[in-house]
């Protein structure tokens, strides 16, 4: 009897010193994660740019147009980071309009940039998507608008936080045909950018049930587009060149390459709405948004970059809140695995739009309403009401699964 409670005694000291043991091992394994410091999340930002010209001083792009809503992505994801032993940085490499990225996207890899949000053309980030995806890297497209990225050129590991014309022509078509303005007149540019926005046009007044009821070329003949007799020239110009149009409800115009299409409201023979890349312009983010929390985002805009956000800065936005989310959810910064949740049913974004943002399973194109404004105001938001989804209204805006050319490996 005697003998039972020392071996008991023995028991229990045993058990508490296996019980130190754990912890002393737990407080070493802590204090060495400690001592490795911040969980880094490396973002590289790859950018085409050049001086742009615009028909309208206006509508000229601020130098840092994207890079701003990049950089406030940047102190978003630090605030919540610096709880969570996450730490966000910010890479940013310029390129010339249709030069060579490959450079530029291996000094971004280099330096430790797993992640890049790029603002590049279609040809320019397709040249870099294979060698991205052998190095494990993770590509957000914020600019590129080409539905081919998201179809017969996609790639496993590029995301797509801007539109594409798809989206964009839909979410106008849909705002018309709510108006029962259903006749349409369409003139486009000559560059290939035009073009393209033009098919998506044609697309969208089939897909909706807009007759397109005639199409006039506006041919780029070169001239100045800022003179003295300017003016004058274009108000004889405009009313001529549209007097043969046959009876609409709407002009659309397709001119990204800024030649002619803001000369167009107010100047045609009939007096009739213009809708497209001039008038009324669908796009990702309008300077004037306040709904849905808009107001908190565009003030802390203004207060940290000096102007309001453009759509580009929204698209850059969105997609380093992405990473970030991503990251806050998985606890980790590998891309493999970050890739995984964005793709999951789990991942979502909050984005100042009314709703929380997912990817499209089948082409990786980031689903978001479209605004629709002139330069003054939000005149409306698609997809407008009616236009239903059995998943999501906002499928309705772009290219459905059951339509997708996109095999994604």
């Amino acid at each position: 009897m005697g003998s039972v409670v020392p071996n008991t005694l023995i028991a229990l000291l045993y058990l508490f010193l296996l019980s130190v043991n754990a912890s002393l091992s737990y407080a070493q394994e802590n204090a060495a994660e400690a001592d490795d410091g911040p969980l880094q999340v490396k973002i590289g930002y790859l950018r085409a740019y050049a001086p742009q010209l615009a028909l309208s001083a206006l509508d000229v792009p601020p130098r840092d147009e994207g890079v701003a809503g990049a950089e406030l992505a940047i102190d978003d994801n630090n605030t919540t980071g610096s709880f969570l032993g996450q730490e966000f940085s910010l890479e940013i490499k310029e390129i010339e309009p249709g030069s060579d990225a490959t450079g530029a996207f291996q000094e971004l890899v280099d330096n430790g940039n797993d992640f890049i949000l790029t603002d590049i053309s279609a040809e320019q980030l397709l040249s870099i998507a294979d060698a991205a995806s052998e190095e494990g890297v993770l590509l957000f497209n914020a600019g590129a608008t080409d539905g081919i990225l998201r179809e017969e050129e996609c790639r496993a590991n590029v995301f797509h936080t801007a539109p594409t014309r798809a989206m964009l022509a839909d979410a106008l078509a849909q705002y018309l045909i709510w108006k029962q303005w259903r006749s349409w007149v369409l003139i486009y540019g000559s560059h290939e950018p035009d073009q393209l926005f033009a098919d998506a046009l044609r697309r969208s007044a089939e897909r909706f049930g807009g007759e397109i009821v005639a199409e006039k070329l506006f041919e780029d003949r070169g001239t100045a587009r800022r003179a003295d007799s300017g003016v004058t020239q274009i108000q004889r110009e405009m009313p001529v060149f549209t007097q043969d149009l046959p009876e609409h409800d709407v002009v659309l115009v397709a001119d990204e390459s800024e030649v002619f299409g803001t000369y167009l409201p107010y100047r045609t023979w009939v007096p009739r709405p213009v809708a497209g890349t001039a008038g009324l312009v669908p796009s990702a983010w309008h300077p004037a948004s306040e709904q849905w929390g808009g107001t908190q985002i565009q003030n802390r805009f203004v207060d940290t970059i000096g102007r309001r956000m453009v759509s580009k800065d929204m698209s850059a936005w969105t997609a380093g809140r992405v990473i970030g989310e991503a990251v806050t959810r998985t606890q980790s910064a590998d891309t493999a695995t970050i890739a995984e949740y964005i793709r999951s049913d789990d991942f979502e974004v909050a984005a100042f739009r009314g709703q929380k943002l997912t990817f499209r399973k089948w082409n990786q194109q980031l689903r978001q309403p479209i605004f629709l404004g002139d330069g003054r105001s939000v005149v409306s938001t698609s997809p407008q009401e009616g236009f239903l989804h059995q998943v999501s209204e906002l499928d309705t805006l772009g290219v459905d699964e059951p339509e997708t050319q996109c095999v994604l490996n």
